[in-house]
């Protein structure tokens, strides 16, 4: 059996058993929660929303970037933004749906989501 190189953290340790959650969990999370704020059009080096059914929900994990210290989350987020979005307003409204869903799904304590613009998507002709 191969060995499982990805990071695993206890999210809870009681009498009758641990929890743990793989890093990679928490980038998805983190991924899918980004691509429903209105203004995000893919995650950068990622498919678009409708790709993602076809390749399915690991690739959702491009582009982000999590570090757990402690039971604190720094999240880094790469994104292609759809042209003519206020880039503050779309990134604070990420920052804080990430922030939020991480929280509320995982347990651990997010300290940053930090963003980087990396594209821009022109809109299609018809």
């Amino acid at each position: 059996m191969a060995k499982d190189t990805r990071k695993a953290y206890t999210i809870r340790k009681e009498e009758i058993g641990e929890v743990k959650i793989a890093d990679e969990v928490v980038a998805i999370i983190a991924g899918l929660a980004a691509m429903e704020v209105e203004g995000v059009d893919s995650m950068a080096g990622n498919a678009t929303r409708e790709l993602i059914s076809k390749l399915g929900m690991k690739s959702l994990s491009k582009g982000v970037k999590v570090e757990v210290i402690d039971s604190v989350v720094v999240i880094y987020l790469a994104l292609n933004l759809k042209y003519g979005c206020a880039i503050m307003e779309i990134s604070g409204k990420v920052q804080e749906k990430v922030k939020t869903a991480v929280e509320t799904m995982t347990g651990l304590k997010v300290a940053d989501v930090n963003i980087k613009v990396a594209g821009v998507a022109m809109p299609e002709e018809a």
